[in-house]
């Protein structure tokens, strides 16, 4: 199994550069099989969300869509897949950002009463908890 790096997600999602978009198409398309999938961490998931949101302007439903994606690829691994799902399915709805989101279910999967935050608008996500 190979890691996968952000840029390497961007470029494969965007394809808005002529050398590196290929490139990352024969890396996912190609190279990566169900015997040998590709890994996407929890970091890389959530700055290509970050990416794809604050640099390419995507809607969060067309963002939660991609995340889907590659959730359901059988070809590449996502660590802690069902917090990321989570994540994923708060920002479709609109009730939170991605990265809060997974904050929150991440605290959960590891036994946390709550996710303590001064963030008023992560309360609207389940397992938050005002600070102070």
């Amino acid at each position: 199994m190979n890691g996968l790096d952000t840029n390497i997600l961007i470029r494969y999602l965007t394809q808005d550069d002529p050398i590196q978009s290929p490139k990352a198409t024969e890396i996912i398309e190609l190279r990566f099989t169900r015997e040998h999938p590709g890994f996407i961490s929890l970091v890389t998931m959530a700055e290509t969300v970050w990416v794809l949101g604050s640099v390419y302007a995507l809607p969060d439903r067309e963002i939660a869509d991609t995340v889907e994606r590659m959730l359901q690829a059988d070809t590449l691994v996502v660590q802690n897949e069902q917090q990321v799902y989570t994540a994923m399915v708060a920002l479709r709805q609109g009730w939170g950002a991605f990265a809060d989101a997974l904050i929150g279910a991440l605290g959960a999967w590891a036994g946390c009463d709550s996710t303590l935050t001064f963030d008023k608008k992560a309360l609207r996500l389940a397992g938050f908890e005002l600070a102070g």
